[in-house]
């Protein structure tokens, strides 16, 4: 293949079947030539940001290219990805939020510093790729000492106005279970929620009234895009009862919620802070059924803010206060099999009780396709 990319990207549009340009593509990559990929890219984008409504082929090889750049080792690959993650527009920002996660499950300290380099316009990725690889790698558990680029960037980051700002240059211990998405030239595999395992919590007689209040805005963060790009129904509550409650008192007080489904099959069981946040994780990495999925460290961020909701922490309270609260609330998780929950795969149920007890929170949500 001799063609310009101005002319491969034109000849594209007559095309039915894109498999042969992408197996050409392969074949590019694997001979090193970088450089055709990334002005092909750089042709498709342009195509692709002057129309309304961008053709299947063009998106459909421009994906390919940005997988083949991201997930092929090496500076050479990543320097010509850094030509299609740039801009400050929707489209860009976006496009780089998914850089960075192909990014950082294939390339090694060396192959990132590309990423890192320089200041100035033009001279490394944009801020929004810096920012998504920056907490991509340490909530993969990355020493960052590795890649000291990163840790001296991390300080910028930390003193801006970017939304990543509020999370920390570490990753916390109750990060340690998260599972990440795998990807491969063919597609990506992100993790689901999976409520349960924990011990049940035996409901006890008799019960305590309670009130319910304003829930945080923040709590159902994690399962936003189940209703804004999917079909989700989203259960987002908190009370406050008129006598401290005790664990016995949960299922009881919780069967007025529209998850329990009236009671039949709800169940509630022990669980800790690390498992409710990994499960809030899986459900902003995953999205819906139809979408809603957040690439880069945005589904990190999410997860963190719902767990803040769940704490009952004040909308301005610091990453470090949430973590602190987190680690005195009482966790739970709520049995998915009621007849509120499709019962699929996209199905999450946690609470949280106040280290008082006199504030119950709890996000529950489902979808299907």
């Amino acid at each position: 293949m001799r063609h310009r990319p101005e002319r491969i990207a034109a000849e594209l549009l007559r095309s039915r079947d894109t498999g042969p340009l992408h197996t050409e593509l392969e074949r590019r990559m694997a001979d090193g030539d970088a450089v055709f990929l990334g002005d092909l890219g750089a042709e498709l984008l342009r195509l692709t940001a002057a129309s309304s409504v961008p053709a299947w082929q063009h998106r459909s090889v421009l994906d390919t290219v940005v997988r083949l750049l991201a997930l092929t080792p090496g500076r050479r690959s990543v320097e010509q990805l850094l030509r299609l993650t740039s801009g400050q527009d929707r489209a860009a920002r976006k496009r780089a939020r998914y850089a960075a996660s192909l990014l950082t499950s294939a390339q090694d300290p060396d192959g990132l510093r590309p990423v890192f380099r320089g200041s100035g316009s033009g001279s490394g990725g944009s801020d929004e790729l810096r920012a998504c690889t920056l907490h991509e790698l340490l909530v993969r558990g990355a020493d960052l000492r590795d890649l000291p680029e990163a840790q001296r960037w991390s300080g910028v980051l930390r003193r801006g106005q970017h939304p990543l700002a509020w999370l920390p240059a570490r990753r916390s211990a109750l990060e340690s279970g998260a599972v990440l998405p795998s990807h491969s030239l063919r597609g990506s595999m992100s993790p689901r929620p999976s409520s349960g395992g924990g011990a049940p919590v035996r409901r006890r007689t008799g019960g305590v009234a309670v009130q319910e209040v304003t829930a945080p805005a923040a709590l159902s963060a994690a399962t936003a895009g189940w209703v804004e790009e999917s079909n989700g129904l989203v259960e987002a509550r908190a009370f406050e009862p008129a006598q401290p409650l005790e664990e016995g008192d949960l299922p009881g007080t919780l069967l007025g919620l529209a998850c329990s489904g009236g009671g039949r099959n709800f169940s509630v069981y022990r669980s800790d802070a690390g498992a409710v946040w990994a499960e809030l994780f899986a459900a902003a990495c995953g999205g819906g059924a139809y979408g809603g999925a957040l690439y880069g460290a945005y589904r990190r961020l999410a997860a963190w803010r719902s767990l803040g909701g769940l704490t009952g922490a004040a909308e301005e309270a610091s990453f470090e206060e949430v973590e602190g609260r987190a680690a005195s609330c009482g966790w739970y998780h709520l049995g998915t099999s009621t007849s509120w929950y499709h019962r699929l795969i996209w199905d999450i149920g946690v609470a949280a009780l106040s280290p008082g007890r006199r504030r119950l929170t709890v996000l529950a949500a489902t979808d299907t396709d």
